[in-house]
């Protein structure tokens, strides 16, 4: 481990010189993808080098208190000064083990977020309505950017799907384990006898791709055009502006009826299909590089029931990680931090708990 960190310690140090380079600063892509690893390499290396002081720290103490005649008092002071640095150098330890997991590539990524109203007709419609807005207000307490890129409203409010990306750094990271069934429990407005419904609705949350990711031969694709309606007949449109593209090689099918304009309709559709086309490329070369293993917090299974939002008892429960809050109103409002971290580190411990299985197996 300490050879890797030595190693990436160079490194930054190298890119840092690069960084000054005035041929590296006049080229915008080089610079752009030297600033990113930079970024990546900085807590890794801050870290090793608390280490590398604590270490130090230890050896000096160990090393004076071999000495023979020091004072009470001072003696006291250096084996302070040594425990110090010891318990020091177990907590920085740890901390570096889970700072060398392989990043996930895309967790610096903007999401594409679709979510669909599952089993209970209306009553999944509503809630799907409910988790967009929930979804929106943690992104807009991030600072970040929401764009609602396809909508399909129901009478009563809420949407049979919707589609919509959310632009921010690192996005993706907190996003991720949201894909799969979402189940809610209350009792809807139109119910007289008070009995408690069980709905869902299913979320699928992918990495925005760039055309460079994805390319996308335009022989590939059939593109329709119909009229747009909304819910109960409002703005349906005379002319033409919906837009269908079929990716004939893949099957895939985005539609996209939200803006009057045939050409942002498109636009779009272009950026959800190039997305979901390029999440599917990744699902298969992860399936080819780890078959045997599943992924650590289930993040994709769209058929896995993820979590379940119980009105009566105004409880959230992950159904992963077995985590339930008594906090159902504050996570509707958008307060996803717990959720997000509690499933952060318990991805980070099960990737650890396979490193050093893997490096366990290599001896």
């Amino acid at each position: 481990m300490f050879e890797q960190l030595s190693v990436a310690e160079q490194r930054y140090q190298e890119i840092n010189d690069r960084l000054m380079d005035p041929n590296v600063v006049s080229d915008p892509k080089q610079y752009a993808e030297l600033m990113k690893e930079y970024k990546n390499l900085t807590p890794i290396v801050e870290k090793y080098r608390e280490y590398v002081k604590a270490k130090n720290d230890m050896d000096e103490a160990k090393a004076m208190l071999e000495e023979s005649g020091l004072e009470k008092d001072f003696r006291e002071l250096i084996e302070d000064q040594y425990e110090t640095a010891k318990a020091d150098i177990e907590t920085i330890s740890e901390e570096l083990k889970i700072l060398l997991i392989p990043k996930d590539p895309n967790d610096d990524k903007n999401v594409i977020v679709e979510i669909r109203g599952g089993a209970g007709g209306d009553e999944a419609a509503l809630f799907a309505n409910s988790l967009f807005r929930m979804y929106s207000m943690y992104a807009e307490s991030q600072g970040w950017k929401i764009e609602v890129l396809n909508a399909n409203a129901t009478e009563l409010g809420g949407y049979k799907e919707i589609s919509f990306s959310i632009n921010g750094e690192g996005a993706y990271s907190k996003f991720k384990f949201e894909s799969g069934v979402h189940r809610v429990q209350r009792v809807p407005e139109t119910e007289t006898q008070g009995r408690i419904h069980t709905s869902t609705v299913t979320v699928a949350v992918l990495p925005e791709a760039d055309d460079v990711e994805v390319e996308i031969n335009p022989k590939d694709l059939q593109i329709d055009t119909y009229r747009s309606g909304g819910a109960g007949g409002q703005h349906v449109n005379k002319t033409e502006s919906a837009i269908r593209i079929t990716h004939l090689p893949t099957g895939t099918v985005v539609e996209c009826q939200d803006e009057r304009s045939q050409y942002k309709n498109k636009d779009k559709a272009m950026k959800i299909l190039r997305s979901r086309i390029y999440e599917k490329m990744q699902r298969e070369q992860e399936e080819k590089i780890a078959s045997e293993r599943k992924l650590q917090v289930g993040a994709g299974d769209r058929a896995e029931r993820i979590r379940t939002y119980n009105y009566p008892q105004g409880r959230v429960t992950d159904h992963r990680i077995g985590l339930t809050l008594y906090k159902l109103e504050q996570v509707l409002n958008g307060d996803l931090t717990e959720l997000f971290d509690a499933l952060n580190t318990f991805d980070q411990a099960e990737k650890l708990k396979e490193s050093s299985g893997a490096a366990g197996g290599e001896h």
